[in-house]
């Protein structure tokens, strides 16, 4: 199945605007998954949404709510979250650029191909692509996707750019208070001599397909190794209830009033006979 675009709108760069799309440069289907299983019955566990006192309630029925300081929470209706105006919902603009090893590692957090929407975008796609590796340069700029705000970096990527979100200032944690207890003391030149030594020795280009993922491998072969066993115990995929798919389970007291009301309310005690 073709990737789907997060994002599509303009990669801006001074006056020059080139139409491109955003698509995620990691794919999550490589990652086995779980269901999680109810054991005894053998059926699917599912989750609902529920408040105390009344029981599962509707997703329509469900706002944001920002807790304050004194102990309150402000409602927000969706209409004022979608009425914030953001210029990089449809525009990235690189505004800063910077030397390419001047980003620490730790300011990343995602990757992302961002490609031109058609071919008469290309030619303005590929002058960005070329002066910034020609200049050995990082563009910098704020996109939003998935309802936040990103600061995002673009720097070349093969024949295209990839774009990397970054972390802000205040997400990222001081390490002073974890590296303080380390001594600043020389390490011992005879230790620092044979760990240099060994450095070097084991050099060389990167290549991620050198490196496999031995624990998924190993599950793997062993979901295998349990679908091929007869003996392995096995349910149907789906729950076969009434319900809906995706409908959740009510709780119990929803469950005790339905069986109630079905029976005609409470049965009124009998009386006692005449002796």
């Amino acid at each position: 199945m073709a990737p789907r675009a997060l994002w599509k709108g303009q990669l801006r760069l001074s006056l020059v605007s080139i139409p491109v799309e955003v698509y995620s440069a990691t794919d999550s289907s490589a990652k086995v998954s779980f269901r999680q299983i109810h054991a005894p019955s053998g059926k699917r566990v599912r989750y609902e949404k529920t408040v105390p006192g009344i029981g599962p309630v509707k997703s329509d029925d469900i706002v944001k709510g920002w807790e304050t300081d004194d102990d309150q929470i402000v409602l927000l209706d969706p209409d004022e979250v979608d009425a914030i105006k953001l210029e990089t919902r449809k525009t990235f603009e690189l505004v800063q650029f910077v030397g390419s090893c001047e980003i620490p590692p730790i300011w990343f957090d995602r990757p992302y191909y961002l490609v031109p929407s058609d071919d008469l975008a290309e030619d303005a796609y590929r002058v960005v692509r070329d002066a910034l590796r020609a200049s050995g340069k990082t563009g910098l700029g704020q996109i939003t996707m998935r309802g936040k705000e990103y600061l995002a970096a673009v720097r070349p990527c093969g024949d295209g750019l990839l774009m990397e979100t970054l972390h802000y200032a205040d997400e990222i944690r001081a390490s002073d208070a974890l590296f303080q207890q380390i001594e600043d003391d020389p390490a011992d030149p005879d230790l620092l001599e044979v760990a240099t030594s060994l450095i070097e020795r084991k050099t060389a280009p990167f290549d991620a397909t050198a490196f496999k993922d031995s624990y998924s491998a190993a599950l793997q072969a062993l979901l295998e190794s349990k679908r091929k066993n007869k003996k392995t115990r096995r349910v149907p995929a789906g729950d076969g209830d009434d319900a809906p798919q995706g409908e959740n389970v009510v709780d119990l007291m929803a469950a005790l009033k339905q069986s109630l009301k079905a029976e005609g309310g409470r049965k009124k005690p009998a009386k006692k006979k005449a002796s």
